[in-house]
């Protein structure tokens, strides 16, 4: 079990530490989604490898009822974290990029949403506890936004940022779809 002093790692690094291709595309990641630094990627990328192992091991047992019940509730996962839609079967979770994990996070979303001009604002905004979540803040830029979660991301009530004249508050001029159709450009 461990000490809850001491958590686990939960990430894995990269198996060679010196691969420029794989420098370079980490480089671009942390610009495009604003993060800290490569950690973050190596943690997504984790909670990737993780879920599609597991998938893999689903469909090897595809007869069993326990394998089909694990399915479901796999697909049932994943669909409420919002990384796949509604009527997805297992092979869909063997097709998910560290993209769709990564545009999950809260300091994407905030972005994405119109709520800050850059990636690095957002997450800002989120650990100074301007944002909330179905009305709790929530300090975390890493946090996994779930599909029913999405429609409730607000600036706390308390926070200067709450009135519309603030000057770090971006204008209404800029939708969410204009954010994504920029974003998709990019990728």
């Amino acid at each position: 079990m461990g000490d809850p002093k001491f958590p686990r790692k939960k990430y894995e690094t990269p198996t060679h530490p010196w691969e420029a291709e794989r420098i370079e595309r980490e480089r671009e990641i942390i610009q495009k989604y604003g993060l800290k630094n490569k950690r973050e990627i190596w943690r997504a990328a984790t909670f990737l490898r993780k879920l599609r192992g597991h998938a893999r091991e689903l469909f090897v047992g595809m007869e069993e009822a326990q394998t089909k019940k694990e399915t479901q509730e796999l697909l049932q996962r994943m669909i409420r974290l919002g990384l796949l839609p509604a009527n997805s079967q297992l092979d869909d979770v063997l097709t998910l990029t560290l993209d769709d994990v990564l545009s999950r996070r809260l300091q994407t979303q905030v972005y994405l949403r119109g709520m800050a001009y850059t990636p690095k604002q957002a997450r800002q905004m989120i650990t100074h506890g301007h944002i909330a979540v179905n009305g709790r803040k929530v300090r975390v830029p890493a946090y996994m936004v779930k599909k029913n979660e999405e429609n409730a991301i607000a600036i706390v009530g308390t926070s200067p940022l709450a009135e519309d004249m603030h000057p770090m508050r971006p204008k209404a001029q800029e939708t969410m779809e204009q954010r994504v159709a920029e974003t998709a450009e990019e990728a």
